[in-house]
């Protein structure tokens, strides 16, 4: 062999290397799961809660559930909170299965299971007036759904998927399922929820021009592998 060839040869097994690193440290770390996450229910297959894209505006958050309270605030100012624990045992729980669907081309269909907007508002004692519903986030993210499209599709905030707790990375300790919604309605990690009769309140991605009501096209799957 051509010893001129030994040196340019471990140079390239030592940069292989080095790519294949750089690689693996740049992948997630696999999401800790708090049980056994189901695949199946019903007869419908689901997606996996690895299948999703990390896109939020500041990446996930992690929450501490100890001191965690969600916030809620009335059209007349009045105030109220909630612990996690409250609302996960002092509410009726509800399970669906929805898909969401992402602007970005990918989709994720999942058994969601939490808690009615609607059941958890008057839970606080907050009037329900007001035409619109704000939902914030702990990283800063908002965005606004109109209060009868809440109620009336039961749209869920969700503490679980799959079977398991929802985890850090899925919006612990609640999303929102706004479902027949792209997913920049699907806010993750809420802390704050307000009635305002803001109709044209703008959330984080909808001030950057993406349309507020966020409707999916009827044939949505056909734009959708």
């Amino acid at each position: 062999m051509n010893r001129s060839i030994i040196p340019f040869s471990i140079g390239l097994i030592i940069i292989a290397g080095l790519l294949i690193g750089i690689f693996w440290l740049n992948q997630p770390p696999p999401i800790v799961l708090d049980g056994v996450e189901i695949r199946e229910y019903e007869g419908k297959m689901l997606s996996s809660v690895e299948d999703f894209r990390e896109n939020s505006i500041k990446g996930p958050q992690y929450l501490e559930i100890d001191t965690y309270s969600l916030s809620f605030l009335g059209l007349n100012g009045e105030t109220s909170e909630l612990t996690y624990s409250q609302i996960v045992t002092e509410l009726p729980a509800y399970k669906k299965i929805v898909t969401l669907y992402c602007v970005e081309g990918w989709k994720a269909t999942i058994l969601w299971e939490g808690v009615l907007v609607e059941d958890l508002i008057k839970k606080t004692g907050v009037s329900l007036e007001g035409e619109a519903v704000i939902f914030y986030a702990a990283d800063g993210y908002s965005t606004a759904l109109p209060k009868d499209y809440l109620i009336e599709n039961k749209i869920l905030l969700a503490y679980r998927m799959n079977n398991v707790t929802l985890p850090d990375e899925r919006g612990f300790p609640f999303q929102l399922v706004a479902e027949s919604k792209y997913g920049y309605k699907w806010i993750k990690w809420v802390t704050k929820i307000e009635m305002s009769n803001n109709t044209n309140y703008l959330g984080f991605w909808e001030s950057q021009g993406y349309p507020n009501d966020a409707d999916l096209p009827d044939d949505v799957d056909s734009y959708f592998p």
